[in-house]
């Protein structure tokens, strides 16, 4: 088995490792969503490698055909693609609302400042 013929996998732990280290580094809100987003996007890739069978079809019954594919990961992945849109909205609609009420995106000042007037 060689290492180089697993390379989804490896660019699914690079984005997984990217997002998880912005989400921790960073003070900056939006910086967080844009963390948690490429999070998400390495949890599909990594869904969608497992979902692929080498050499098999989509699950319909014809001859010649012994290898299928399973389609349920894919379907999960585009509901999950939907909610992960649903989520980042409600995330960016809360940003909008703490920089309206404490005018700034950024966790130090938001802890160290009071809300405004």
């Amino acid at each position: 088995m060689t290492y180089i013929g697993l390379y989804n996998y490896w660019i699914v732990f690079l984005l997984m490792m990217t997002g998880l280290y912005v989400v921790i580094v960073s003070t900056n809100l939006i910086k967080k969503i844009i963390g948690l987003n490429i999070f998400q996007t390495s949890v599909f890739i990594l869904y969608i490698s497992i979902g692929k069978v080498a050499g098999g079809t989509a699950p319909i019954l014809a001859e010649g055909y012994k290898i299928y594919s399973n389609p349920l990961p894919h379907v999960l992945i585009l509901t999950a693609i939907v909610v992960g849109v649903a989520t980042t909205a409600l995330g960016l609609a809360l940003i909008v609302r703490i920089h309206s009420e404490y005018g700034s995106v950024d966790e130090e000042k938001i802890y160290q400042n009071d809300p405004v007037d």
